[in-house]
């Protein structure tokens, strides 16, 4: 009786070692949830697109939730979901910086969650009035330069990725431009185009136009590398400003704990899905360029969005609405 006790409690370690990866194969035998922010922005197109994919790659539903009102919403939900695989989070760069510009977030967004993959990536341009004499980046720090304080850049809201780029541009060419908030990109726009405001970091889809219609002038995109959605421009980076990188990340996350079998079987299911030639294409065509990796590489890409943009908001005394 005592041996077999022994024999017993001796394969409980191998039989619980065991449990992660069994989990991993057993995984999923129900519908998934994607809880995204509201309705008609570019993660919930995104999730919109990659859900008949998801579907057919993980053998079960994928149901997308919006959850509208505050920002931060979506996140505390799947942070106090079951660590099980079933509720996930897509969403940008806001998880990890809203603690910044906040007092009231009520999530960790490295303790609470478990990284899973990037997905994309959603980059600025800078656009210019053609009045302004300059055409390209290096001209536009000198000018600001020898006359600090004279050039405006419009924003949407507070804490927008225009703002956020520009804010960094600033911090990092040091320059002295003052910023002119707005409640939108439209209006912030149309001044720019009527000449009341000199410049904007701009979202492609709504600059672009105005670019190639001669109404504005584009010297860069904000991107790490050259963007698909103006390969002609060249980065702020390479343009004067070394290191620059702004815009908005887009990752999908799940609760804290979650087992590592499941997260390997999501990585490679999202993977898939996201680097065929025509969910690149259609992603593309909202201002969503694919960038996948490991989960690995998305902690490491939160980690720095934290440090560069984390101190810009400290030190520009940004807040959100």
């Amino acid at each position: 009786m005592v041996r077999a006790l022994v024999v017993c409690l001796c394969a409980v370690p191998f039989l619980v070692l065991g449990l992660p990866h069994a989990w991993g194969q057993n995984y999923p035998n129900k519908p998934v949830r994607i809880v995204a922010a509201a309705a008609g922005g570019g993660t919930d197109f995104a999730a919109r697109q990659m859900t008949p994919a998801l579907t057919a790659s993980l053998g079960q539903q994928i149901i997308i939730e919006n959850r509208g009102g505050s920002v931060t919403i979506p996140a505390e939900l799947v942070a106090k979901s079951p660590a099980d695989g079933y509720t996930l989070l897509l969403y940008g760069s806001a998880l990890w910086l809203m603690p910044f510009l906040r007092d009231d977030v009520r999530y960790d967004p490295l303790r609470d969650f478990s990284p899973i993959t990037l997905t994309g990536t959603q980059c600025t341009i800078l656009v210019v009035h053609p009045s302004l004499p300059v055409k390209s980046v290096k001209e536009l720090i000198a000018l600001a330069k020898a006359h600090p304080g004279a050039l405006n850049y419009s924003s949407a809201q507070p804490a927008t990725p225009s703002h956020m780029a520009a804010e960094l541009f600033k911090s990092m060419a040091g320059v002295n431009i003052v910023h002119i908030g707005y409640q939108g990109t439209a209006p912030a726009l149309i001044d720019v185009v009527s000449g009341q405001v000199q410049l904007m970091f701009s979202i492609p889809s709504a600059g672009m136009p105005l670019v190639k219609s001669g109404k504005l002038r584009a010297l860069a995109v904000t991107s790490a590398q050259r963007s698909a959605l103006a390969p002609e421009l060249p980065t702020v980076a390479a343009s004067g400003v070394p290191g620059y990188e702004a815009g908005v990340t887009n990752a999908i996350f799940a609760p804290a704990k979650t087992p590592a079998a499941i997260i390997s079987r999501l990585n490679q299911a999202f993977g898939r899905v996201l680097n065929q030639p025509a969910m690149k294409e259609k992603l593309l065509s909202a201002g969503i360029e694919v960038v996948t990796g490991t989960p690995e590489q998305l902690t490491a890409a939160v980690k720095a969005e934290m440090t560069v943009l984390g101190k810009v908001i400290k030190d520009a005394g940004i807040r959100d609405q």
